[in-house]
Protein backbone atom coordinates (compact mmCIF):
# COMPACT_ATOMS: atom_id res chain seq x y z
CA UNK A 1 0.00 0.00 0.00
CA UNK A 2 2.41 2.46 0.82
CA UNK A 3 4.80 1.46 -2.55
CA UNK A 4 1.39 2.17 -4.47
CA UNK A 5 0.53 5.56 -2.97
CA UNK A 6 4.11 6.96 -3.41
CA UNK A 7 3.68 5.95 -7.03
CA UNK A 8 0.78 7.92 -7.80
CA UNK A 9 1.48 10.84 -5.56
CA UNK A 10 4.57 10.82 -7.74
CA UNK A 11 2.60 10.42 -10.99
CA UNK A 12 0.22 13.59 -9.61
CA UNK A 13 3.28 15.56 -9.40
CA UNK A 14 4.67 14.63 -12.92
CA UNK A 15 1.09 15.66 -14.67
CA UNK A 16 1.35 18.87 -12.51
CA UNK A 17 4.50 19.42 -13.40
CA UNK A 18 3.84 18.70 -17.27
CA UNK A 19 0.82 20.91 -17.34
CA UNK A 20 2.95 24.14 -15.99
CA UNK A 21 5.99 23.20 -18.21
CA UNK A 22 2.92 22.90 -21.13
CA UNK A 23 1.38 26.20 -20.04
CA UNK A 24 4.64 28.00 -19.07
CA UNK A 25 5.53 26.83 -22.92
CA UNK A 26 2.46 28.20 -24.59
CA UNK A 27 3.03 31.91 -23.08
CA UNK A 28 6.38 31.65 -24.38
CA UNK A 29 5.05 31.20 -27.88
CA UNK A 30 2.00 33.31 -27.75
CA UNK A 31 5.04 36.39 -26.89
CA UNK A 32 7.45 35.12 -29.70
CA UNK A 33 4.51 34.89 -32.03
CA UNK A 34 3.62 38.78 -30.51
CA UNK A 35 6.91 39.86 -31.47
CA UNK A 36 7.32 38.68 -34.55
CA UNK A 37 3.74 40.51 -35.40
CA UNK A 38 4.60 43.55 -33.95
CA UNK A 39 7.65 42.98 -36.58
CA UNK A 40 5.78 42.62 -39.07
CA UNK A 41 3.54 45.40 -38.72
CA UNK A 42 5.98 48.16 -38.59
CA UNK A 43 5.62 50.48 -41.58
CA UNK A 44 8.43 50.75 -44.12
CA UNK A 45 10.05 53.82 -45.27
CA UNK A 46 9.01 55.66 -47.88
CA UNK A 47 11.04 57.15 -50.04
CA UNK A 48 11.55 60.99 -49.25
CA UNK A 49 10.03 62.25 -52.54
CA UNK A 50 6.65 59.61 -52.42
CA UNK A 51 5.83 60.99 -49.03
CA UNK A 52 6.42 65.08 -50.28
CA UNK A 53 4.34 64.47 -53.64
CA UNK A 54 1.22 62.97 -51.43
CA UNK A 55 1.26 65.87 -49.57
CA UNK A 56 1.12 67.65 -52.43
CA UNK A 57 -1.59 66.00 -53.77
CA UNK A 58 -3.17 66.24 -50.74
CA UNK A 59 -2.69 69.51 -50.29
CA UNK A 60 -3.82 71.01 -54.44
CA UNK A 61 -6.47 68.07 -55.11
CA UNK A 62 -7.74 66.95 -51.78
CA UNK A 63 -8.10 70.57 -50.33
CA UNK A 64 -7.04 68.40 -47.43
CA UNK A 65 -4.35 71.23 -45.59
CA UNK A 66 -3.78 69.32 -42.40
CA UNK A 67 -3.46 66.20 -43.90
CA UNK A 68 -0.79 67.60 -46.24
CA UNK A 69 1.00 68.83 -43.23
CA UNK A 70 1.02 65.55 -41.52
CA UNK A 71 2.26 63.73 -44.45
CA UNK A 72 5.10 66.74 -44.63
CA UNK A 73 6.17 66.53 -41.28
CA UNK A 74 6.51 62.40 -42.08
CA UNK A 75 9.10 63.26 -44.88
CA UNK A 76 11.08 64.92 -41.77
CA UNK A 77 10.35 62.40 -39.22
CA UNK A 78 11.87 59.61 -41.61
CA UNK A 79 14.45 61.36 -43.87
CA UNK A 80 15.49 63.74 -41.21
CA UNK A 81 18.42 66.34 -42.00
CA UNK A 82 17.78 65.94 -45.97
CA UNK A 83 16.91 68.53 -48.53
CA UNK A 84 13.20 66.69 -48.66
CA UNK A 85 13.14 67.09 -45.23
CA UNK A 86 14.20 71.39 -45.56
CA UNK A 87 11.07 71.68 -48.44
CA UNK A 88 8.58 69.62 -46.56
CA UNK A 89 8.76 71.75 -43.15
CA UNK A 90 8.22 74.94 -45.19
CA UNK A 91 5.40 73.21 -46.66
CA UNK A 92 4.19 72.23 -43.91
CA UNK A 93 4.11 75.47 -42.85
CA UNK A 94 2.61 76.82 -45.62
CA UNK A 95 -0.55 74.03 -45.31
CA UNK A 96 -1.28 74.35 -41.28
CA UNK A 97 -1.46 78.56 -42.48
CA UNK A 98 -4.13 77.31 -45.48
CA UNK A 99 -5.90 75.37 -42.57
CA UNK A 100 -6.23 77.62 -40.46
CA UNK A 101 -4.27 76.01 -37.46
CA UNK A 102 -2.20 79.28 -36.51
CA UNK A 103 -0.29 77.70 -33.49
CA UNK A 104 1.11 75.15 -35.55
CA UNK A 105 1.85 77.27 -38.62
CA UNK A 106 3.57 79.55 -36.16
CA UNK A 107 5.45 76.43 -34.46
CA UNK A 108 6.66 74.98 -37.75
CA UNK A 109 7.54 78.13 -39.17
CA UNK A 110 9.98 78.85 -36.16
CA UNK A 111 11.66 75.96 -36.53
CA UNK A 112 12.36 76.13 -39.93
CA UNK A 113 13.98 79.94 -39.64
CA UNK A 114 15.64 78.32 -36.39
CA UNK A 115 16.72 75.47 -38.60
CA UNK A 116 17.33 77.25 -41.96
CA UNK A 117 18.13 80.87 -41.31
CA UNK A 118 19.67 81.34 -44.69
CA UNK A 119 17.68 78.87 -46.84
CA UNK A 120 16.02 81.44 -49.52
CA UNK A 121 12.98 80.29 -47.83
CA UNK A 122 13.55 81.62 -44.53
CA UNK A 123 11.86 85.40 -45.42
CA UNK A 124 8.62 83.13 -46.34
CA UNK A 125 8.59 81.73 -42.85
CA UNK A 126 8.78 85.04 -40.62
CA UNK A 127 6.16 86.26 -43.26
CA UNK A 128 3.97 82.88 -42.11
CA UNK A 129 4.42 83.68 -38.39
CA UNK A 130 3.19 87.49 -38.84
CA UNK A 131 0.62 86.21 -41.26
CA UNK A 132 -0.39 83.98 -38.81
CA UNK A 133 -0.32 86.57 -35.58
CA UNK A 134 -2.01 89.25 -38.31
CA UNK A 135 -4.74 86.90 -39.04
CA UNK A 136 -5.81 86.81 -35.42
CA UNK A 137 -6.08 90.37 -34.38
CA UNK A 138 -9.14 90.75 -32.73
CA UNK A 139 -12.16 93.49 -32.64
CA UNK A 140 -10.54 97.21 -31.02
CA UNK A 141 -12.34 96.47 -28.04
CA UNK A 142 -10.55 93.41 -26.88
CA UNK A 143 -6.77 92.61 -25.82
CA UNK A 144 -4.42 93.77 -28.67
CA UNK A 145 -1.52 91.18 -27.49
CA UNK A 146 -2.22 89.29 -31.44
CA UNK A 147 -1.70 92.65 -33.08
CA UNK A 148 1.84 93.39 -30.98
CA UNK A 149 3.12 89.72 -32.13
CA UNK A 150 1.85 90.52 -35.67
CA UNK A 151 3.78 94.01 -35.89
CA UNK A 152 7.03 92.31 -34.23
CA UNK A 153 6.78 89.28 -36.42
CA UNK A 154 6.34 91.15 -39.37
CA UNK A 155 9.28 93.84 -38.75
CA UNK A 156 11.57 90.88 -38.61
CA UNK A 157 10.61 90.20 -42.24
CA UNK A 158 11.45 93.82 -43.43
CA UNK A 159 14.27 94.11 -41.26
CA UNK A 160 15.96 90.33 -42.01
CA UNK A 161 14.77 89.99 -45.85
CA UNK A 162 14.66 93.83 -47.24
CA UNK A 163 14.95 92.90 -50.16
CA UNK A 164 12.98 89.63 -50.35
CA UNK A 165 9.31 89.75 -52.31
CA UNK A 166 7.65 89.49 -48.69
CA UNK A 167 9.00 92.68 -47.41
CA UNK A 168 6.65 95.25 -49.51
CA UNK A 169 3.35 92.57 -47.94
CA UNK A 170 4.81 92.88 -44.70
CA UNK A 171 5.11 96.46 -44.62
CA UNK A 172 0.97 96.66 -45.63
CA UNK A 173 0.00 94.46 -42.94
CA UNK A 174 2.36 96.81 -40.31
CA UNK A 175 0.26 99.42 -41.51
CA UNK A 176 -3.23 98.09 -41.10
CA UNK A 177 -1.93 96.59 -37.33
CA UNK A 178 -0.21 99.89 -36.69
CA UNK A 179 -3.72 101.57 -36.93
CA UNK A 180 -5.67 99.13 -35.27
CA UNK A 181 -3.14 99.20 -31.83
CA UNK A 182 -3.87 103.14 -32.63
CA UNK A 183 -7.76 102.85 -32.46
CA UNK A 184 -7.15 100.98 -29.50
CA UNK A 185 -5.29 103.84 -28.23
CA UNK A 186 -8.21 106.45 -29.03
CA UNK A 187 -10.61 103.70 -27.73
CA UNK A 188 -10.03 103.87 -24.28
CA UNK A 189 -8.86 108.06 -24.91
CA UNK A 190 -12.26 108.72 -25.78
CA UNK A 191 -13.84 106.58 -22.48
CA UNK A 192 -11.02 108.46 -20.06
CA UNK A 193 -11.95 111.21 -21.58
CA UNK A 194 -15.63 111.01 -21.19
CA UNK A 195 -15.11 110.37 -17.25
CA UNK A 196 -13.04 113.66 -17.19
CA UNK A 197 -10.11 111.53 -16.55
CA UNK A 198 -8.03 114.06 -18.75
CA UNK A 199 -4.45 113.16 -17.65
CA UNK A 200 -5.20 109.56 -18.71
CA UNK A 201 -6.98 110.51 -21.84
CA UNK A 202 -3.97 112.77 -22.63
CA UNK A 203 -1.52 110.01 -22.03
CA UNK A 204 -3.14 107.51 -24.60
CA UNK A 205 -3.58 110.38 -27.06
CA UNK A 206 -0.38 111.04 -27.08
CA UNK A 207 0.38 108.22 -27.84
CA UNK A 208 -1.42 108.00 -30.91
CA UNK A 209 0.29 111.36 -31.84
CA UNK A 210 4.16 110.19 -30.97
CA UNK A 211 3.57 106.47 -32.37
CA UNK A 212 1.19 106.24 -34.84
CA UNK A 213 1.31 109.71 -36.65
CA UNK A 214 0.94 107.75 -40.18
CA UNK A 215 -2.17 106.16 -38.99
CA UNK A 216 -5.56 107.84 -40.04
CA UNK A 217 -6.65 108.26 -36.24
CA UNK A 218 -3.96 110.96 -35.38
CA UNK A 219 -6.10 113.90 -36.84
CA UNK A 220 -9.01 112.63 -33.87
CA UNK A 221 -5.75 112.66 -31.40
CA UNK A 222 -5.13 116.33 -32.03
CA UNK A 223 -8.56 117.17 -32.18
CA UNK A 224 -8.83 115.25 -28.92
CA UNK A 225 -6.15 116.88 -27.05
CA UNK A 226 -6.92 120.04 -27.96
CA UNK A 227 -10.44 119.45 -26.21
CA UNK A 228 -9.10 117.62 -23.21
CA UNK A 229 -6.61 120.90 -23.07
CA UNK A 230 -9.42 123.67 -23.37
CA UNK A 231 -11.51 121.34 -20.70
CA UNK A 232 -8.57 122.19 -18.31
CA UNK A 233 -7.94 125.40 -18.99
CA UNK A 234 -4.55 124.89 -20.45
CA UNK A 235 -5.41 127.40 -23.93
CA UNK A 236 -1.81 127.48 -25.27
CA UNK A 237 -1.39 124.26 -25.57
CA UNK A 238 -4.84 123.53 -26.85
CA UNK A 239 -3.85 126.50 -29.80
CA UNK A 240 -0.72 124.32 -30.56
CA UNK A 241 -2.15 121.46 -30.87
CA UNK A 242 -5.01 122.61 -32.71
CA UNK A 243 -2.81 124.98 -35.06
CA UNK A 244 -0.40 121.56 -35.75
CA UNK A 245 -3.80 119.74 -36.72
CA UNK A 246 -4.60 122.77 -39.34
CA UNK A 247 -0.81 122.51 -41.21
CA UNK A 248 -0.95 119.18 -41.40
CA UNK A 249 -4.59 118.37 -42.24
CA UNK A 250 -6.29 121.58 -43.08
CA UNK A 251 -9.15 119.80 -45.36
CA UNK A 252 -9.94 117.57 -42.09
CA UNK A 253 -13.19 117.38 -40.70
CA UNK A 254 -10.90 117.11 -37.23
CA UNK A 255 -9.66 120.15 -37.39
CA UNK A 256 -13.09 122.17 -38.50
CA UNK A 257 -14.15 121.20 -35.07
CA UNK A 258 -11.15 121.95 -33.48
CA UNK A 259 -11.36 126.06 -34.95
CA UNK A 260 -14.72 125.82 -33.95
CA UNK A 261 -13.55 124.88 -30.66
CA UNK A 262 -11.27 127.27 -30.54
CA UNK A 263 -13.43 130.62 -32.08
CA UNK A 264 -16.04 129.55 -29.54
CA UNK A 265 -13.30 130.62 -26.31
CA UNK A 266 -12.30 133.43 -28.08
CA UNK A 267 -8.70 132.33 -29.66
CA UNK A 268 -6.70 131.35 -32.87
CA UNK A 269 -4.58 128.49 -33.24
CA UNK A 270 -1.22 129.02 -32.64
CA UNK A 271 1.46 126.82 -32.40
CA UNK A 272 3.98 126.65 -30.26
CA UNK A 273 7.11 125.03 -32.04
CA UNK A 274 8.86 124.24 -28.67
CA UNK A 275 5.89 122.27 -27.52
CA UNK A 276 6.20 118.07 -28.00
CA UNK A 277 3.20 117.98 -30.51
CA UNK A 278 5.06 120.31 -32.65
CA UNK A 279 8.35 118.83 -32.13
CA UNK A 280 6.59 115.30 -33.18
CA UNK A 281 5.67 116.58 -36.34
CA UNK A 282 9.14 118.11 -37.04
CA UNK A 283 10.65 114.37 -36.68
CA UNK A 284 7.60 112.89 -39.27
CA UNK A 285 8.62 115.51 -41.67
CA UNK A 286 12.26 114.96 -41.30
CA UNK A 287 12.02 111.40 -42.06
CA UNK A 288 12.82 110.22 -38.22
CA UNK A 289 9.87 108.33 -38.00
Amino acid sequence: MTLRSVTIEGVQRCARAARCFAALALVAFALGACSLFDKDTVAPEEPADKLYNEGLYLLNTKKDAKGAAKKFEEVDRQHPYSEWARKALIMSAFAYYQAGAYDDCVNTARRYVTLHPGSPDAAYAQFLIGSSHFDQIPEISRDQDRTEKAVQSLEEVVRKYPNSEYAVAAKRKIEMARDQLAGKEMDIGRQLQNTRNYAGAINRFKVVVTRYQRTRHVEEALLRLTEVYMALGIVEEAQTSAAVLGHNFPDSRWYKDAYALMQSKGVEPNENKGHWISQAFTKLASGKF
